[in-house]
């Protein structure tokens, strides 16, 4: 799986990259305005909501419930200081995509028994694109979180964030990862089309 991060520093704009990846064939797309406001989180989730629903792609808001709800999006990703994931399950309903971070064992362990969708392990490397980065995990943190959900029979999706490049794909899945989310390596890249194209290739059919 990839999940390709809006990135509001990017010299191209958010329909930009939104039409670049799917171009490319991502099929998973998180809507992420940081310093944004829910209005204007909004506004755009309605503008790249047509282009995502012509390709039968996912569309995740990162933090904001009520935009997701409003503008009937695929679901949320919620970090440790958002809504809880319980509140969001109630509020979106059965049929929502919910996606959590984590950046500790205990993370997933207290997220473990909600209704949620999939995790957010992170951050692998440093990453301009969120401030007040937790501590960064490297491949190393990233195979122990997932051995330790392995050993715990924690069985919820789980894939890798922050500043992931193409050659970090082949460890992170080797490490037991489902899939990655990625943001400037695309966003920042010459032909992101093309950079999408080259993530999805590295990762096993289905995924």
């Amino acid at each position: 799986m990839l999940q390709y991060i809006t990135n509001t520093d990017s010299p191209h704009s958010i329909p930009e990259q939104v039409k670049a990846v799917l171009e490319g064939g991502c099929r998973w797309v998180q809507l992420r305005m940081k310093d944004a406001s829910a209005d204007e989180v909004a506004e755009m989730a309605r503008t790249i909501k047509p282009l995502t629903d012509e390709k039968e792609a996912f569309l995740i808001i990162n933090d904001h419930v009520d935009v997701c709800r409003d503008v009937n999006c695929t679901g949320v990703h919620l970090g440790k200081s958002d809504m809880p994931p319980s509140k969001a399950r109630l509020e979106l309903g059965p049929l929502a995509v919910i996606g959590v971070t984590a950046n500790t064992f205990e993370d997933i362990e207290a997220v473990q028994a909600l209704d949620i969708d999939y995790i957010g392990m992170g951050p692998y490397a440093d990453t301009n694109t969120k401030k007040n980065l937790a501590p960064i995990l490297g491949i190393s943190g990233i195979a122990d979180l997932c051995n330790q959900m392995k050993s715990a029979e924690i069985n919820i999706a789980h894939v890798a964030v922050g500043g992931i490049r193409l050659e970090d794909v082949q460890p992170l899945l080797e490490a037991g990862c489902d899939g990655i989310a990625v943001s400037g390596a695309i966003a920042f890249a010459d032909d992101m089309v093309e950079a999408t194209r080259k993530f999805i290739a590295m990762l096993p059919a289905g995924v």
